[in-house]
């Protein structure tokens, strides 16, 4: 379905639903990670480009108070009033945030977004909405970050407000934080925000600068291939390598003063004190360190027109990933087994926080058929489970359309 076709087909829904036209699609795309992996909140630096899968908020402001939600895929519908959320001017503290316990998962998203833009001293509107999309949920595709940011653009939208996409991605990060738990870095919510066309965007995760880097893939493509295996361990290990690392700084500091994060460290005066490090944070820490290398050197090389260098970084990574940082799984290693067994696969590495969801591949056109049909024959074999494989197209980040 081409994209006037699926507006037209949300139009409709919504109609159906909510029995009047929307004034508005607020659309917020998924992302995949070229190189840079659990490197953001580290305050490192790390390659994504957006994909052409988004989440949609199809969405018309109300003269009330009110927040009336259907998520179509989800099947369930979900209203809260805005009134009891607190009001201007309220300053938000670092504490567990009321999110009612009648929400659905999703719901906890749009109740987070609705806090921090309220407690900011922004003055909301209530809105009806209809919460669609195509990125896959569990796929390390950044679903939830796609979500937020449509969502937070048709909260904004509705009730006649601007925002700095800086300062957005970062209330945005927030709701993942103090609504659902996850102690994410901003990378997601940036390139939700500020991906472009046919472009990778180098971001530095301290400062926010981050620079555009055209692709020039040449005959090459990116392919994603879905593990379809529930990242369930996700969530608890993804915040168990955090602690890791803040770990590793804490003790670090001993002989480093200066330092707030991995990113301060070079590999070494790292090598000159890891072993003061107990083991497993010394492999999390070593993994962020040649992580961020890692990235600057995938980007000179692709701005050298170096592909097969850039691929050699991606396998690196992977493995520096399942070694170290230990976050790859069975599935996903496997996928990336099959891919780099293929003539014409630059490189192949895992994408995400790890423990299923996806890989994402490097690959040559003449290559893709062989590696399609390679993937959805041995892996079933070897796993189990069948694999769905998305042949990525790089788009542009979030937008807001009204609906004539």
């Amino acid at each position: 379905m081409n994209q006037h076709a699926s507006c037209n087909a949300h139009t409709q829904e919504f109609h159906r639903i909510f029995g009047g036209a929307p004034s508005f699609i607020a659309a917020a795309p998924g992302r995949v990670n070229l190189i840079g992996e659990h490197t953001d909140y580290n305050d490192g630096y790390v390659f994504p480009v957006a994909i052409d899968k988004y989440v949609y908020t199809v969405a018309s402001p109300r003269q009330d108070s009110r927040v009336t939600l259907h998520a179509i895929d989800a099947e369930e519908g979900y209203e809260f009033s805005l009134a009891t959320l607190g009001g201007e001017g309220q300053v938000s503290v670092k504490r567990e945030l009321p999110v009612p316990v009648s929400a659905p998962a999703w719901g906890k998203y749009l109740v987070g977004i609705a806090t921090l833009l309220q407690n900011s001293g922004r003055t909301l509107r209530g809105m009806d909405a209809l919460i669609t999309g195509d990125v896959p949920i569990g796929a390390g595709l950044s679903s939830s970050a796609a979500l937020t940011v449509s969502a937070s653009l048709a909260f904004l939208t509705a009730s006649g407000l601007e925002m700095d996409r800086k300062e957005l991605a970062t209330l945005c990060q927030r709701v993942e934080h103090e609504f659902v738990g996850v102690n994410c870095g901003i990378m997601d919510q940036t390139i939700c925000l500020f991906g472009r066309a046919d472009h990778g965007l180098f971001l530095d995760c301290r400062s926010l600068e981050h620079t555009h880097v055209p692709l020039n893939l040449g005959e090459h493509v990116i392919v994603i291939c879905n593990t379809k295996v529930k990242r369930e361990l996700a969530t608890s290990e993804y915040n168990k390598r955090r602690t890791e690392c803040e770990k590793g700084v804490n003790i670090l500091k001993r002989w480093l003063p200066d330092i707030s994060s991995l990113r301060d460290v070079d590999l070494t005066d790292f090598e000159n004190y890891e072993e003061a490090l107990p083991f497993l944070t010394q492999k999390r820490c070593r993994y962020v360190l040649e992580e961020n290398a890692r990235v600057q050197q995938a980007i000179a090389a692709l701005q050298d027109a170096d592909l097969p260098a850039f691929g050699r970084f991606m396998n690196a990574s992977h493995s520096g990933l399942r070694d170290d940082y230990e976050v790859s799984c069975p599935e996903l290693d496997v996928l990336t087994d099959i891919a780099r067994s293929i003539p014409g696969v630059l490189g192949a590495r895992m994408t995400g926080a790890g423990f299923g969801g996806c890989t994402v591949t490097l690959a040559h056109r003449d290559a893709v058929e062989t590696l399609r049909k390679r993937v959805m024959t041995e892996y079933p074999q070897q796993v189990g489970i069948e694999p769905e494989i998305y042949l990525c197209t790089v788009g542009d980040g979030a937008r807001v359309r009204k609906v004539s």
